[in-house]
């Protein structure tokens, strides 16, 4: 039997070659051995990279990782869209549709004021006139009638801006601000955001552009308690929507942006602004071709009328209820669009006997003996008022006008006016934190010698600076302590150089002055106080000097409830802004102005006080700043055309000459302050005072005394002089302390023009007749250190220091 013939392909073997291996020696491979060994290299080259991925390289996910990530996030997104879209429906219109009242509360529980009935009319889109609605558009949402009815992008870029510090911004449509005022609310919560997004979505779906629009326009907030463009309309302009020009529809599309904040009737400070935002708009029309160029240029801005309160907030009750408001929405406690809904129950910290106080101090001290129609100049004065317990920062009372209903703007708030005078502790408390020297290297403290004369070139800056002391008066070399009695501009100039501008803003803004304060301006002419800060701002800082330098930032609000619910109030945990002695050495300079400086009325309050006057730029201003060891007032008068609301001087209101600071605001923060602490005992101040603040003898001066005129005159005996606080040095004979009070008091009464009320006859501050040894009068002489204040700078003429001038010529 043959052998079988081998298949096709195949390669005898030969029968003296080695089993595996090939003719020509190499190893035979077996079948299928190339395929075997790339799988070999692949596996070697996977167990080689899985070598590698070790340490943080095993942390990196591969890119099939990432590919799967990215596909399943998708898949999420995706599903919770379709899941959101089906489970939230278009809910019916909410309560801001029928809003509440908000219930305001004094400190005891009792109440205050209701802020009145939301105004709301709805009218057709047809009766909206077209500028009107197309100035909406260019403020709101320039493409409305082409976008979608939410837009992703203009969201996340709001996100981002608002994430980066770039300002809280709306990524919002009309559509979506239109679901958020009618279905929703205004409360900033994820959730909220959520369902405005679906329930826009499908209004956009299902109601026309006209009809969002016209939703919008009926349901937005413009302020004064108008809901709507119909009330708006009524409310700025008192006339129906139909009849509004297209300067008017802009500036009420201005308002959308920030309600109250834009009103320039009701904060004037703030009328830049929004005469900024409302060009925005006309541009924002110009660019969309609804408004030609020409015309635009034409335009002008149109002045809103005065605003109409609710015959429930006359009195003060209209100031107290802004500014509480203005607390909770500048705070962010609420938008004011959420508060505009209604239903909250707010309890202030406005002490109702306090309020009435100083009413009543206002009423008796001033108001009552203005008499518009006798004395022309009596038409323009106002007043305003705060004051605040430092140890709780809780804000006690506050006085902002005759009445609400009839000067709507509150005085205690506004920032349109100087500070002045009241500047200058911040100056010398900046120059004891930063232990700072004169140009010459001395130490600034109470007992520093500086150069008071009229107009002297302050040294050390490169700006020409040669302030005028009030009055044109030269005062020589005189201490810091005489220079901050008798408010000596070229002292306090000077000083603010020495510590250096920048220190000295920041010791005011540590003080709690807000930092974007109009005209707060590092500059040598700050510390005569050219800027202009409020009434409150100054009532803050002036708390936290007599709080031994420590800040607890003011509140209006004890408590806002809505129904069940607490909401929550910012933390106001206190801080130490300065240093203890830095503010106790500046409090016991200014319980110097009190004693023997411009501030002598205030010595009827009957308890221990520290003070300082300042009148403003041509008299426009009058301030009284100062504190017990328990109350902090501020009381400041003001000049304004009731008409055109133009600031004016006070030359000539209730028949005085001048009005300062020492006369009418400091006798109204007497009988205040008295009233108000009226069941409480006198507290001594207890001062921690910076090394080499303790009154030391004044430095020889060579020459000779110039003699008196009425040297011969026979002196009057000197009343008993006040017994020395605890916490403050006892001066030294003759010294800058109370001693230098004793002699020639009662002769300035006479000589001085000092009425029995502590003011002058000309209505201005200081004690016109406080003197020094036995002088007399205005220009009492010194009988030399011993008897003297302060080498005679307040008594008499002591080589080439001066005397003390006439009060009229103190700020």
């Amino acid at each position: 039997m043959s052998d079988q013939s081998p298949p096709p392909g195949w390669t005898p073997r030969d029968p003296d070659t080695p089993a595996g291996r090939s003719p020509a020696g190499r190893p035979q491979e077996p079948a299928g051995g190339k395929q075997s060994r790339r799988a070999a290299k692949r596996a070697a080259k996977r167990a080689e990279r899985k070598r590698k991925r070790t340490g943080w390289r095993r942390l990196v996910p591969t890119w099939r990782m990432v590919l799967a990530a990215v596909v399943l996030l998708g898949l999420l997104i995706v599903g919770a869209f379709v899941a959101g879209y089906l489970l939230v429906h278009i809910p019916p219109a909410n309560a801001a549709a029928t809003a509440q009242s908000n219930l305001y509360l004094y400190a005891d529980g009792s109440q205050l004021a209701r802020d009145g009935e939301v105004n709301r009319v709805n009218v057709p889109l047809s009766q909206i006139p077209r500028t009107v609605q197309e100035a909406v558009l260019a403020a709101e949402d320039r493409d409305f009638y082409s976008e979608r009815a939410v837009d992703p992008k203009a969201m996340v870029r709001a996100a981002w801006n608002t994430a980066t510090g770039k300002g809280t911004q709306s990524g919002s449509t009309i559509t979506q601000q239109y679901v958020k005022n009618y279905y929703l609310g205004q409360e900033q919560t994820i959730k909220r955001k959520v369902k405005e997004f679906f329930i826009a979505i499908k209004l956009g779906r299902e109601k026309s552009k006209d009809y969002i629009l016209e939703g919008y326009l009926n349901t937005s907030y413009f302020g004064r308690n108008a809901y709507g463009i119909q009330a708006a309309a009524q409310a700025y302009y008192g006339k129906d929507v139909g009849e509004l020009t297209t300067a008017e529809g802009a500036y009420l599309a201005t308002l959308l942006n920030s309600p109250s904040a834009f009103d320039v009737v009701a904060h004037p400070q703030s009328r830049e602004r929004a005469l900024a935002r409302w060009n925005y708009v006309l541009d924002g029309m110009v660019k969309k071709q609804w408004l030609p160029a020409a015309e635009r240029a034409a335009i002008r801005f149109p002045e809103p009328g005065k605003v109409r309160p609710a015959a429930g907030l006359s009195g003060q009750r209209g100031y107290l209820v802004e500014a509480v408001k203005d607390y909770i929405v500048d705070h962010k406690i609420l938008d004011e669009k959420t508060l505009a809904e209604g239903g909250y129950r707010i309890t202030t910290t406005i002490d109702k006997s306090r309020e009435n106080a100083f009413v009543e101090a206002v009423d008796e001290k001033m108001a009552g003996e203005l008499d518009p129609e006798k004395r022309k100049a009596d038409r323009v004065v106002r007043a305003g008022g705060v004051s605040i317990d430092p140890a709780t920062g809780k804000v006690v009372a506050m006085y902002g006008g005759i009445d609400y209903t009839k000067q709507y703007v509150n005085n205690a708030t506004r920032h349109d006016y100087q500070v002045a005078s009241t500047f200058k502790p911040f100056v010398f408390a900046s120059a004891v934190e930063n232990d700072s020297r004169t140009q010459d290297g001395r130490l600034i403290t109470p007992n520093t010698v500086y150069n008071g004369d009229n107009k002297r070139r302050v040294v050390g800056t490169r700006t020409p600076y040669a302030p005028e002391n009030e009055g044109q008066i030269s005062y020589g070399n005189i201490t810091v302590n005489t220079a901050t009695d008798l408010s000596v501009n070229a002292v306090f100039a000077q000083m603010v150089v020495d510590v250096g501008t920048a220190k000295v803003k920041k010791t005011a803004i540590d003080l709690g002055i807000p930092e974007d304060t109009p005209n707060f301006v590092a500059g040598p002419a700050m510390a005569l106080g050219t800027m202009q800060a409020s009434v409150l701002d100054m009532t803050q800082a002036y708390a936290t000097l007599a709080d031994h330098g420590r800040y607890t930032p003011y509140t209006l609000v004890d408590k806002i409830e809505k129904g069940d619910a607490d909401i929550h109030l910012p933390d106001r945990t206190p801080k130490q802004a300065i240093s203890r002695e830095a503010a106790d050495t500046t409090t016991s300079m200014l319980v110097s102005v009190v004693d023997n400086g411009t501030g002598t009325a205030a010595l009827a309050a009957g308890h221990p006080a520290a003070g300082k006057t300042g009148t403003g730029e041509l008299d426009r201003s009058a301030w009284f700043a100062a504190y017990t060891p328990d109350l902090v007032t501020v009381v400041s008068m003001m000049g304004q055309d009731p008409d055109t609301g133009a600031l004016e001087s006070l030359y000539g209101a209730l028949g005085e000459a001048r009005i300062g600071g020492g006369g009418y605001p400091a006798r109204i923060w007497a009988q205040y302050t008295k009233s108000a602490l009226e069941n409480s005992d006198p507290l001594d101040f207890d001062l921690d005072l910076q090394p080499g603040a303790a009154p030391s003898p004044p430095p020889f001066v060579p020459g000779t005394p110039e003699p008196s005129e009425e040297e011969g005159t026979p002196q009057s005996p000197a009343p008993p002089s006040r017994p020395n606080r605890p916490g403050r040095p006892t001066p030294p004979t003759g010294g800058q302390g109370q001693g230098g009070r004793s002699q020639g008091q009662d002769q300035g009464q006479s000589t001085g023009g000092r009425t029995p009320e502590g003011g002058d006859s000309t209505g201005d501050q200081g004690d016109a007749g406080t003197s020094a040894g036995t002088g007399t009068g205005t220009a009492g002489t010194s009988t030399g250190a011993t008897t003297g204040s302060t080498a005679g700078a307040l008594g008499g003429v002591t080589g080439g220091l001066r005397s003390r001038p006439p009060s009229e010529y103190l700020e």
